[in-house]
């Protein structure tokens, strides 16, 4: 699947690719996931992703990888397990997200999901903005995910402590 779109910002147009992993893929995405997550493992509801092994969609400009997007599928639900655009405000990670929603309805999957954290008040708008509604959230989960993932941080995004897992959901019709 390679979906070409384009995207309009301040009277200045972007076209960007998305396509699917392929193998030949999989080291940058490997060297890509140690860089932003700390390690290719992510940690969601007590489940070890081994992320850089999923299967998942990258976006590019002119060639050049500037998004990625990995997910699980598990009976009727597809779970985002990881999302990066490294440009901004240019539609990417809202492509890659429209991609795997495509990709799972197709599938027969009824819910699509994701994990983030409390201190990623961003993405928690990021995500409300593109039809996702809290379905819980797990109070102290990131402290048994830290078990599994030390590499998890205490703080994140501006020394907020990070304890809790904010579950998000798009539930299809």
């Amino acid at each position: 699947m390679t979906l070409y779109a384009t995207y309009i910002l301040d009277s200045s147009v972007f076209l960007y690719n998305i396509r699917k992993i392929e193998e030949t893929d999989r080291k940058w995405i490997r060297d890509f996931l140690v860089k932003e997550w700390q390690s290719p493992l992510v940690v969601t509801r007590g489940v070890i992703h081994q992320a850089d092994s999923l299967p998942g969609f990258i976006a590019e400009i002119d060639g050049y990888k500037q998004g990625l997007i990995t997910y699980n599928i598990k009976v009727s639900q597809c779970e985002i397990v990881t999302l990066n655009s490294l440009v901004e405000k240019q539609g990417i990670g809202s492509g890659l997200i429209e991609t795997v929603r495509k990709k799972a309805s197709a599938l027969g999957c009824k819910r699509l999901w994701l994990i983030t954290t409390n201190d990623n008040i961003d993405a928690i708008k990021f995500y409300k903005k593109r039809g996702f509604k809290v379905a819980a959230i797990h109070k102290n989960a990131v402290n048994e995910s830290r078990r599994l993932k030390p590499e998890i941080p205490l703080t994140g995004i501006d020394g907020v402590p990070i304890c809790d897992e904010i579950e998000m959901e798009l539930m299809f019709e």
